[in-house]
């Protein structure tokens, strides 16, 4: 792989311009989208940003952190870590439904349909990118599922007894067939009423298959 490695990294701790990183992240974005991992320099990241190539370095390190960086920025938009961090008291079935609609969004979003596109295009060539963009973002965001899932089971809110399991079938359900057929070109984005029809019928199934045995006839 190319163009990935710099000659040091910087000290654990420095302070950095968040400016300029914020600058960094958001040309990288634009630029590995355009142009694929390989295609996108640190040059070109550098001239977009109006930074230096050493300056690029000096906050990411290489370009698989860079890429993994941005991969994460573009997820915590959509999806910010307290959004797995529910507030006492808060029901479950508009916990889920938030985060359902927080992921929805994010991966039928244009730029993540573009992305998933340029990581299977390049699966049989760069299983070392798919690795990145898998710990960057699909497990990420599982890991988050994943705690608020304990969380709600310490809570007596959900009974499940395999958690990464149930996390797995929550987000499939919420990708739905409309995902598979913005992938391959045979459809546009969902209005909010179908978005709205579908998350309400996956979040439902959930709390049917998962809620404590006492609740689920009330459902």
């Amino acid at each position: 792989m190319t163009d990935t490695k710099t000659p040091s990294r910087p000290a654990p701790g420095r302070p950095k311009d968040l400016e300029k990183r914020a600058a960094i992240l958001g040309a990288a974005k634009t630029l590995f989208l355009a142009k694929g991992f390989e295609g996108a320099s640190m040059d070109a990241i550098a001239a977009s940003a109006g930074v230096s190539k050493l300056t690029v370095y000096s906050h990411f390190g290489d370009k698989d952190h860079l890429f993994k960086a941005a991969v994460v920025s573009r997820c915590d938009e959509q999806m910010p870590a307290a959004m797995f961090t529910v507030a006492v008291g808060t029901p479950t079935r508009q916990a889920l439904l938030t985060i359902a609609r927080g992921f929805h969004g994010l991966i039928h979003s244009d730029e993540a349909i573009a992305l998933h596109r340029m990581m299977i295009a390049n699966a049989g060539q760069s299983p070392h990118l798919a690795e990145l963009f898998y710990e960057a973002g699909p497990r990420r965001t599982l890991d988050g599922f994943e705690r608020y899932l304990r969380a709600a089971v310490q809570a007596g809110q959900l009974d499940i007894n395999d958690i990464p399991r149930a996390a797995e079938h929550f987000f499939v359900l919420c990708k739905g067939l409309a995902h598979m057929r913005r992938l391959v070109g045979c459809a546009k984005a969902c209005s909010n009423r179908e978005r709205d029809a579908h998350l309400n019928g996956v979040v439902d199934l959930f709390l049917r298959a998962y809620a404590p045995v006492g609740k689920r006839a009330r459902r």
